[in-house]
């Protein structure tokens, strides 16, 4: 009772509805502005492009000292320095999302493109803000918590803006409107949704610690406010426990996920060579996989709370790289509707419960309020090495050795994160951690 318990508590239910304002901009510029481009005759080529559109997720550490440095213009004296800057991007995002509603992707394609970097950009920018609000808010115990919750809101808010995107357009056709009109219409109502990230930031109350990070602030000039916060950002995290334990921290990021990233990223053409149909894979993605995320959220959640930041690490990790070889039997079955259902459920359940637990071990690494932005921006940029670089191998290797030998190598990938996570245990890098969170 008592680990349900958190999710009930005031600031948990916060992170919640701005996990929900977080999910709802991604697909907006990206799958469902697609459809809606080739729906108006846009070709592939051109389409193709459009994945630059998501740069700004990639780069957002560029940005993020000068959140963590600057207040946003007058919203920051009513508000506060976090909340501030969550309004701004919000009322940022609501107006692109607008602009981009307005636009015509056959007649102007590169006008699309502008608009939808704009949106790109102003959602980042609330990432970037709703992260250092989380971690600077929740309690130590609470931010998996958090994580789960958030988690869980961000993927019924990509939901909303694809699936709820679509069927909503589709109904305004179904009332007369043209397929154009129908598409703006929808894109302005999913303009309106951001309405709900902004009434929680009202609900919501500054943390502490960044009030806290505004005092260290006062009297300086705003050179110097970014030039300190980004010389404080790598100086508290190199120099905290030494620099060959921030290497090692930096590789274990880079290497947590990795098992799940390179088996991830072939999941689609495996499904495929076995024969099953596109139809097929996507009902259970978007039916029992999307569930079983969710659920492995809030379970990601409850193992983090009742265990220590090291032991949690062990179970995200090793259940995530065990539910690997369920694909390798799956090789080794064939088409079995059943079995593949089993085996999607079973990714994505240990996938959330890793996911919510490395989260967590990420917020314990940004505790400072001065940089909190900039330090998380850069963790997760790091983080994605892995889903971005090293997976792009995986087709070849895949190739190489068949599939039932494929996803064994992924459940592999695991060990040498393990290698490092018995070093830094070793180090008394977590003890450190949880020690510095109860201060």
């Amino acid at each position: 009772m008592e680990a349900l318990a958190v999710y009930l508590k005031p600031r948990v239910l916060i992170v919640l509805f701005l996990g929900f304002s977080a999910g709802l901009p991604l697909a907006l510029s990206g799958s469902t502005l697609l459809v809606w481009m080739r729906e108006a005759g846009v070709d592939l080529g051109t389409i193709g492009l459009f994945a630059l559109v998501g740069t700004p997720y990639t780069i957002k550490f560029l940005w993020a000292p000068l959140i963590d440095a600057l207040d946003a213009p007058i919203l920051a004296r009513l508000l506060g320095r976090r909340r501030g800057w969550l309004v701004l991007s919000q009322l940022m995002l609501m107006a692109s999302i607008v602009l981009l509603a307005f636009t015509d992707p056959a007649g102007s394609p590169a006008t699309v493109a502008v608009c939808a970097l704009l949106v790109a950009a102003a959602s980042a920018t609330q990432d970037i803000v709703i992260d250092a609000f989380r971690v600077e808010s929740l309690d130590p115990n609470e931010q998996a918590a958090g994580m789960a919750s958030y988690v869980a809101a961000y993927r019924i808010g990509m939901l909303i803006s694809t699936a709820g995107a679509l069927y909503l357009v589709s109904g305004f056709e179904g009332w007369g409107l043209s397929k154009s009109a129908a598409w703006t219409a929808g894109y302005i109502a999913m303009a309106a949704l951001v309405l709900i990230g902004i009434a929680t930031t009202f609900v919501a109350t500054e943390p502490e610690k960044s009030a806290a990070a505004e005092r260290e602030h006062s009297g300086k000039s705003r050179f110097e406010r970014v030039w300190t916060t980004i010389v404080g950002a790598f100086y508290d995290f190199f120099f905290r426990e030494g620099i060959v334990v921030a290497l090692t921290v930096l590789t274990f990021v880079v290497l947590f996920k990795l098992t799940d990233a390179f088996s991830g990223i072939m999941i689609a053409p495996f499904v495929i060579d076995l024969g099953f149909s596109r139809n097929e894979y996507a009902t259970i993605i978007k039916g029992v996989g999307l569930a079983a995320t969710l659920i492995g959220g809030f379970a990601g959640g409850f193992v983090a709370r009742k265990y220590s930041l090291a032991t949690s690490l062990w179970i995200g990790g090793i259940t995530q790289a065990l539910a690997n070889l369920a694909f390798s039997w799956q090789a080794v079955v064939g088409r079995d509707l059943v079995w593949l259902t089993a085996a999607i459920t079973l990714e994505n359940f240990t996938s959330a419960i890793g996911t919510v637990i490395f989260v967590a071990y990420l917020s314990a690494l940004c505790r400072n309020p001065l940089h909190t932005a900039m330090q998380y921006a850069l963790l997760t940029a790091l983080a994605a090495v892995g889903r971005t670089f090293l997976s792009a191998k995986a087709g070849v290797v895949a190739e190489a050795t068949g599939w039932v030998w494929f996803y064994a190598i992924c459940a592999a990938l695991a060990l040498p994160s393990f290698v490092l996570l018995v070093w830094l245990q070793q180090r008394g890098h977590f003890k450190a951690l949880e020690k510095k969170a109860s201060e």
